[in-house]
């Protein structure tokens, strides 16, 4: 059915229901797995409160936090995966990723970790499953009430 899967990530709950979700699809499937994190560059730090680089820094080592819970969760199942940081608007690297490793299909969380990253992760799975030109799998909590959404 599917050779390669692409899982994206934020280490939000969602997207740690994701990862099991994309992992045992993996095995399954016998499909290899990659593993994705996205440092947002659209926000800008344009006032002397936050140093840009250091919130770029905190951002890509939450990626590499979110990364290694993929490592991990493949590891213990026995699925090969590979993980990258990637940068960019999340929508865009993540389609561009899919489109340069030929991956059959996307696992994603329906939701972020909290209010502002759960807007921002709504509107990249928004545009993910819009625009992707292979299947999207969007997964989330049990009992996730999508009136709240």
């Amino acid at each position: 059915m599917y050779d390669s899967i692409l899982v994206a990530t934020d280490g939000s709950d969602d997207a740690s229901i994701a990862v099991d979700h994309a992992v045992e699809l993996a095995d399954r499937l016998e499909a290899s797995l990659h593993g994705v994190a996205v440092v947002e560059t659209r926000t800008a730090y344009d006032n002397a409160i936050v140093d840009p680089e250091e919130a770029r820094r905190r951002l890509r080592t939450e990626a590499e936090e979110s990364l290694e819970e993929v490592e991990e969760t493949a590891r213990a199942a026995g699925v090969p995966v590979v993980t990258q940081v990637l940068e960019g608007v999340p929508h865009e690297a993540i389609l561009a990723y899919v489109d340069e490793h030929d991956v059959e299909t996307v696992v994603v969380g329906a939701r972020g970790r909290s209010s502002f990253r759960r807007a921002l992760l709504g509107s990249t799975v928004d545009a993910v499953v819009r625009l992707s030109p292979v299947p999207v799998i969007v997964v989330g909590e049990e009992g996730w009430d999508r009136s709240e959404s």
